[in-house]
């Protein structure tokens, strides 16, 4: 995937194959440079394990951009061409081939460790070529830690920085600390900005918690309105019988940028009335988590 940024010529159609965080940022990166853009996903939808609303709305933003996304395509065969490329997919029982210049494959990475002797350690792998750990970054080996992308979980800059702390204080000082993802922020740095902390809807219903939902459009915003930006939207969750906020899912412009009062509010507890008496500034974007306080009706609603 990273050799992609190695090029000399922007490719004139590149077809990239999976419809997740790496594949939606490449496109859009791509088709704004002027590239034609062909995603191919074998799920009915893009970002597959989030809220169909979340995957509808970032698939009309990009649609919108001249980017082309194929869904339920189940890829039958790739093959080289002299113009570059020919993927032939399956989509709703029929067969069709997509030309291009250039082939991105976002489909999924392997941890890098096929040369370095971890099995004659008696390190045990797992997956893909990633070292199993248990939750103090152990390996199988008592004495040996590992942290990062190596161990096939989060894979974010600041979740291997943490994990690499972890491991650091507990393998020099004895410690035996668990690393803790129950409050763990992300987001897909696509434009709007694909965001969530906690529980989405589908795993709410999945574990049989009992939610209420409140969405926001940003058009009722007003940093957004003067921003004239006003593409997408906030959805918070709440269990209504201790008011305590769930989780969250934003599609917006630097909506990420709202993910710590969020996280925070999940992590300690903080309530949904609490949070709407907070003070939030006019004109910030952290005025919406204010706005979106129908909760407090005692029903589900949605502006």
């Amino acid at each position: 995937m990273t050799s992609i940024y190695n090029l000399d010529e922007l490719p004139s159609h590149l077809i990239i194959l999976g419809g997740r965080y790496i594949a939606l940022e490449n496109a859009q990166i791509f088709s704004r440079l002027g590239s034609s853009v062909t995603i191919i996903q074998r799920s009915d939808s893009i970002i597959p394990d989030q809220d169909e609303d979340v995957s509808e709305e970032i698939t009309g933003f990009l649609k919108a951009e001249g980017v082309t996304i194929l869904t339920g395509s189940d890829i039958l065969n790739v093959e080289e061409a002299e113009t570059g490329v020919v993927v032939t997919v399956e989509e709703g029982g029929e067969q069709k081939q997509i030309q291009g210049s250039h082939l991105m494959l976002a489909t999924g990475r392997r941890g890098n460790t096929d040369d370095l002797g971890l099995e004659a350690l008696g390190i045990q792998l797992h997956g893909s070529g990633y070292v199993q750990v248990d939750e103090t970054q152990r390996t199988s080996v008592s004495h040996i830690f590992a942290a990062g992308d190596v161990i096939g979980e989060q894979q974010f800059v600041y979740t291997a920085a943490y994990e690499g702390s972890l491991a650091a204080e507990n393998a020099f000082r004895s410690m035996h600390k668990s690393r803790d993802y129950s409050v763990l922020p992300w987001v897909i740095f696509t434009d709007p900005q694909v965001a969530g902390v906690g529980l989405d809807e589908k795993q709410a219903a999945e574990t049989g918690i009992d939610i209420e939902v409140s969405k926001l459009e940003m058009k009722h915003v007003p940093r957004a309105i003067a921003a004239r930006d006003t593409r997408g939207f906030i959805k918070l969750l709440r269990n209504p019988v201790t008011d305590e906020l769930l989780g969250a899912r934003i599609v917006a412009p630097e909506g990420a940028e709202l993910l710590m009062e969020l996280s925070l509010a999940i992590k300690h507890q903080i309530t949904v009335t609490e949070l709407k008496e907070a003070f939030h500034p006019y004109l910030t974007l952290s005025e919406a988590i204010k706005l979106l306080q129908p909760f407090l009706s005692g029903r589900m609603s949605e502006s």
